[in-house]
């Protein structure tokens, strides 16, 4: 196994910090003592900790992307899309702190719909309005707008995992993630052609 530079480490221990306390818990101090630095030598690779926050973000969206695209596969457009959106819940689920700081807070380097989107910007929601585009040329889904679609169908499950993430709902995590399932297939048969 090949050593980690010291940038890996930084990166590492922001991460370990990010995901057991949110942004809040991640300084320059805490990362330089988990890495055994001091914590001036953080900034030799990252300008500042906004920066360390906006590449845990960034390496976030590209792992998120990468887990919709190796499911973006399934030859049926409408199963596709429920496959596309089930990571997103799962990613959700298991970093939730990654997931508030990545699609739930305000940040001045967020993409913005829909000029960042229709850019094809978003390593995420491209895959979603790829798979919509697609369902719409094969005649599967009503003609429309692919973007609008997918940020309506994203809304639609981004909305439903805040609310069940804020105890909104009684149900256990099985009985949530059928019903998450079954309410993005709603949505999904309302669009259908």
């Amino acid at each position: 196994m090949p050593r980690l530079s010291t940038s890996d480490k930084i990166l590492r221990a922001a991460l370990k910090l990010f995901e057991r306390g949110g942004a809040e818990a991640v300084s320059m101090r805490r990362i330089a003592d988990a890495v055994g630095i001091t914590p001036m030598a953080i900034y030799r690779h990252f300008p500042n900790r906004e920066a360390l926050l906006k590449r845990l973000s960034d390496d976030s969206f590209q792992a998120i992307a990468h887990e919709w695209a190796a499911h973006g596969t399934h030859p049926d457009v409408l199963e596709r899309l429920l496959a596309l959106l089930t990571p997103y819940l799962d990613y959700a689920l298991a970093n939730p702190h990654l997931f508030d700081h990545a699609f739930s807070l305000r940040r001045d380097d967020a993409r913005r719909f829909p000029e960042d989107f229709r850019e094809r910007q978003s390593p995420t929601l491209t895959v979603i309005a790829d798979a919509i585009d697609e369902g719409m040329r094969l005649g599967v889904l009503r003609k429309d707008d692919a973007w609008d679609v997918a940020m309506t169908l994203w809304a639609q499950a981004h909305g439903l995992i805040v609310l069940y993430r804020a105890g909104r709902f009684s149900y256990d995590e099985a009985a949530f993630r059928a019903f998450y399932l079954a309410s993005l297939r709603r949505v999904i048969d309302g669009i259908k052609a």
